[in-house]
């Protein structure tokens, strides 16, 4: 058996790329070769119908074929991870004017993309409220602004496709979302923090004012008062995101510089390089949930450089944050580019959000 049979890192990002490229949220650096490795996961995944995970079931009739119940969104094993590989997608055609697989991933797309399917999805929601709340919605917020900065007649007319899945989903964000009386401060789909984060750039891509104010009001009432993170106690299990940091990125964008930093010293008042948080996770791949943990270091690293970016070059927690970013995504990209189905149906997205989160159409 291979190294990369095995799980091992099959990409010499590491060795080609200086890291503070890596980290610097920008896509001048990504090269070819790359990108080919980053659609080619994703194209294959959203194909690939089983393995499949299966929600609850209430009766035999009830189990149907994830392909009959989601013609979009039905392969990379769930929902989500299908709805973000398709954003990865569109992301990639949007920033790469000569991508090495654009014109698969447009007949992809074109093929999936279609109003009929979206009405047999938009049908499932309408008996499943409740199904992929909150992370699956964020992600699919995500994909509905990404074809909206494409600003092309192909992406525009996908766009308005899509759009009464939008309208649904966007009724069940205010209705069974933003009414939460409190968070979920988790480390996996539940994570309030982070679905606010996704919404509130599809809101300012958008530019949806009203649901942007909402975000911002419900940030501030579930997290403004937060003090003194308990930064030993992640990762909690096996999180993918760190509830903490997530938190501080979404807060860092949501608050003006000055009351940023202010709540930032109240929430985590004394870091430095021996707290928990600031090192990543040692993960040895065979080990259950393995994946979740490299998606952690992943997730961690774009939070870690986007608050460090966002402080002041006197900052004490600048040049922390910028090194414990560096860290981060070593391990986590050392570790992203996998055969195994359990890596490979998602962690790419994590790894192009980290290489090009600063390419998102907006002036934070």
């Amino acid at each position: 058996m291979s190294a990369s049979d095995k799980g091992e890192c099959e990409t010499n990002v590491l060795k080609k790329h200086d890291i503070q490229e890596i980290i610097s949220g920008k896509k001048d650096w990504i090269d070819q070769g790359l990108l080919e490795k980053l659609a080619k996961a994703p194209l294959n995944c959203i194909k690939k119908e089983f393995p499949h995970f299966v929600y609850s079931v209430s009766s035999l009739d009830s189990l149907k074929r994830p392909k009959e119940q989601h013609p979009i969104f039905y392969g990379c094993f769930d929902w989500h991870s299908a709805t973000h590989s398709h954003w990865s997608l569109v992301r990639q055609i949007r920033l790469f004017d000569e991508h090495p697989l654009e014109r698969e991933i447009i007949e992809t797309l074109e093929k999936n993309f279609s109003e009929d399917k979206a009405k047999k999805e938009l049908a499932y929601f309408q008996e499943n409220e409740d199904f992929e709340k909150p992370y699956g919605w964020a992600w699919f917020l995500s994909l509905m602004a990404e074809l909206h900065l494409c600003k092309d007649g192909r992406s525009d007319r996908w766009e308005k496709n899509l759009s009464t899945l939008e309208d649904k989903l966007l009724e069940l964000t205010e209705k069974r979302f933003l009414e939460q009386k409190r968070p979920l401060r988790v480390g996996t789909h539940g994570n309030s923090a982070f679905a606010l984060q996704r919404i509130l750039d599809y809101s300012r891509v958008k530019g949806n004012k009203q649901l942007e104010k909402r975000i911002k009001e419900k940030t501030l009432d579930f997290f403004l008062k937060d003090e003194d993170a308990p930064v030993e106690y992640e990762p909690i299990g096996w999180d993918f995101l760190s509830p903490i940091l997530i938190e501080a990125d979404l807060m860092r964008q949501i608050l003006d510089r000055d009351d940023f930093l202010g709540w930032l010293n109240e929430f985590l008042p004394s870091l430095d390089g021996t707290s928990s948080i600031m090192n990543p996770i040692k993960i040895q791949l065979d080990e259950l949930m393995k994946f979740h943990l490299v998606g952690l270091n992943i997730s961690r690293s774009w939070c870690l450089s986007g608050i460090g970016r966002y402080l002041p070059e006197n900052h004490d927690y600048k040049q922390l944050f910028m090194e414990s970013a560096k860290d981060h995504a070593k391990a986590g990209v050392k570790q992203a580019f996998v055969k195994d189905y359990g890596g490979s149906h998602w962690l790419l997205s994590y790894a192009l959000y980290l290489f090009t989160i600063e390419e998102d159409g907006l002036n934070l």
